[in-house]
């Protein structure tokens, strides 16, 4: 299993209302060097939280204890530029397991579903009010239901239904990389494969 099985998230959300978010501002260049997947939450928007000094920004969202979850909620157009994957690495280890934005770049979208966070595109009026609630109230819990393909705003019990494949759906669902669906698959292929055996 690659990642967690994904069912229902319930949590709060942090939320980072820029538009325009490219995988370089997610993790800096100079920090890809790692060949595995652990440590890069910590450099996760590295130049937006911490000063060159090394010191944390207050005003930055990650860095404001008030806000807190499993739930990132973007703005616009989150995650284009390059096609790295250590963004959504950066993502996951921090400890986020869905990303919320009215946009994503193609590529990172996927990266996201093959690294086990879920991106969900809503309307713009409804990114909007995400915000709204988290403005007003912080601790604001919000549901992610797989199954149902549906984002609640609790509070408001609000839902906007979300997109995603069945093969990814199915993935989320089990934990599973396109690896762990292919092992998942092995007795299916070799039972295949022997019919053309002489």
């Amino acid at each position: 299993m690659a990642y967690d099985k994904f069912e229902i998230l319930k949590s709060t959300a942090v939320p980072l209302n820029i538009d325009n978010v490219d995988t370089d501002q997610i993790i800096p260049a100079r920090f890809l060097k790692a060949t595995e997947r652990k440590g890069f939450g910590d450099n996760l928007f590295r130049d937006w939280r911490y000063n060159s000094d090394g010191k944390a920004i207050d005003s930055f969202p990650l860095n404001n204890p008030n806000y807190k979850g499993k739930i990132l909620i973007a703005g616009k157009n989150f995650g284009c530029g390059s096609s790295r994957e250590h963004a959504v690495w950066a993502i996951y280890d921090y400890g986020f397991r869905v990303v919320v934005s009215s946009f994503f770049a193609d590529i990172f979208k996927n990266n996201c579903l093959n690294i086990g966070v879920l991106p969900i595109q809503v309307s713009d009026s409804f990114l909007l009010e995400i915000f709204s609630q988290i403005n007003k109230n912080s601790e604001s819990l919000f549901e992610v239901n797989l199954e149902n393909q549906e984002f609640i705003i609790k509070e408001l019990n609000k839902k906007e239904v979300f997109k995603i494949s069945l093969y990814k759906k199915g993935n989320m669902s089990n934990g599973y990389d396109d690896i762990d669906y292919l092992l998942n698959k092995k007795e299916d292929i070799s039972r295949f494969a022997n019919k053309f055996i002489v």
